[in-house]
């Protein structure tokens, strides 16, 4: 059924159309094969940083199986949670620097703790009370954000891609080899091609220098790639409660606090995008839903072992580049993230993927990130001097600290781990600037009135978590 809404695009499914089944299979496995590699990623990446390859696995197979369920029930709701929207969910990018910090140094209990703490008690707060909170993070403020997030990562990245960070060969040739490859193809697919293949570019680039990698290691007897623990794994297995256990240290819950409020203007801004191809903007009760569900259902994976979940930015750009609105088809693809979720050999196939091979993706979602953030700032915000200090003084701030952590050693251990988090720095600057310098985008100084606000003003879409 195709139609074309006042301000938005041709909608071929409507929100609650139901396409033919077979139809809707292969657009729920088109929204999981766009997402399914940056949610792994994030386990991946924080079971290397922690020093919990022996778990890897299991973090993939919690990441995936929470994804899913998380997507069901935004797609099709429980009680007031889920907006009843094609929004697709999974693990973001947004908590890894602190995941991989607080692991490091309370253990991963307290990261799952602070976790089941802050995630529906910030995220249902900021639902309740969306109304009030709103006029806090305009574009200027979510964007800093957004860039943040994707310069953080990219020394990560690197990392990745030279082989990882202890590999005794790090730098080694067939590593930043195997990172080029993947990255110059995902380029240029995504730069010269069209349809599926520019949508599924990431994915076609990681399977291709994924085959390079068992090549080599068949050619050269490199032990890139190794396949023991994929047959030993199970085909089938339950999630097991308290895996991690918990432990609730002070400045853990504080800094997944922020990291909460943080993430729940990128689910804010996701849902905004989807609801732009109808030419409207989410409702009231569409807001409080879709972060009633964000907030939830990372506490409830907090307690299986599973990162916090939010939504997929990537995926909204697929509703917008086909026109299919249907929530049916997001939730079939959540049904398939949950089964994938329930198969251990799953996770271990994932983890069998080289560090480089990861790393010249991950560089390239990472800088799309920032881009996305950049992209955010240039089109909804006047760079007059106001607006341009608040850019300079946060992303300074946030910068400083990423490529300079010695210089908060004088601090107190727990302050100095928590202002040690660039996303947190940046995100506090450019709050409290915007709010207590008069301009604009002020919510306390001439701030705009919300009837005389543009559409272009409002929430877009928030970081890309691919």
């Amino acid at each position: 059924m195709s139609n074309e809404t006042d301000g938005g695009i041709q909608i071929e499914y409507g929100v609650d159309d139901k396409p033919p089944l077979p139809k809707s299979i292969l657009l729920g496995l088109q929204h999981v094969a766009v997402m399914i590699v940056p949610a792994t990623a994030v386990a991946y990446v924080v079971a290397n940083g922690v020093g919990l390859e022996a778990d890897a696995a299991y973090l993939v197979q919690m990441v995936l199986l929470f994804s899913g369920l998380a997507t069901m029930v935004q797609a099709y709701t429980v009680g007031p949670v889920g907006a009843r929207l094609p929004i697709v969910m999974g693990s973001s990018f947004t908590f890894v620097g602190a995941t991989i910090d607080i692991g490091a140094s309370f253990g991963m209990a307290a990261v799952f703790g602070a976790i089941l703490v802050t995630g529906f008690v910030v995220e249902g707060l900021i639902g309740w009370q969306f109304k009030r909170i709103k006029p806090f993070f305009p574009p200027l403020v979510t964007g800093l954000v957004v860039v943040i997030i994707g310069l953080y990562l990219i020394p990560v990245a690197m990392d990745y891609a030279a082989g990882g960070a202890d590999a005794p060969d790090f730098g080694a040739l067939h590593h930043i080899g195997l990172a080029g490859l993947v990255l110059a193809i995902a380029v240029g697919l995504n730069m010269f091609t069209r349809g599926v293949t520019r949508l599924l570019s990431v994915l076609v680039a990681i399977i291709v220098g994924y085959a390079a990698a068992i090549a080599l290691t068949f050619a050269t007897g490199l032990e890139l790639v190794s396949f023991s623990d994929v047959g030993s794994a199970a085909w089938v297995a339950l999630p097991s409660p308290t895996h991690f256990g918990f432990e609730f240290e002070p400045i853990a819950i504080a800094t997944f606090a922020v990291l909460f409020l943080v993430s729940s203007m990128e689910t804010v801004g996701d849902m905004s995008g989807v609801t732009a191809a109808e030419g409207r903007n989410p409702t009231d009760e569409e807001f409080r839903g879709g972060l009633f569900n964000d907030g939830l259902l990372s506490s409830i994976g907090s307690i299986f072992g599973a990162f916090p979940i939010t939504s997929f930015s990537q995926n909204v750009g697929i509703v917008n580049f086909t026109g299919v609105m249907s929530r049916h088809v997001v939730g079939i693809g959540g049904v398939f993230l949950a089964v994938l979720g329930l198969s251990p050999k799953v996770g271990a196939a994932v983890t069998t993927i080289p560090s480089a091979v990861f790393g010249g993706a991950v560089l390239l979602m990472a800088g799309m990130v920032a881009a996305s953030g950049f992209r955010l700032i240039v089109t909804h915000v006047d760079l007059d001097r106001r607006n341009t200090v608040i850019v300079a003084v946060s992303l300074g701030l946030g910068l400083g600290i990423a490529t300079t952590p010695e210089a908060l050693a004088g601090l107190p251990s727990r302050a100095e781990l928590f202002f040690g988090q660039p996303v947190i720095v940046t995100a506090l600057s450019a709050l409290a600037l915007n709010t207590l310098v008069p301009g604009d985008s002020s919510p306390l100084f001439d701030a705009v009135p919300a009837a005389e606000t543009s559409e272009a003003e409002s929430p877009t879409v928030g970081p890309s978590d691919d």
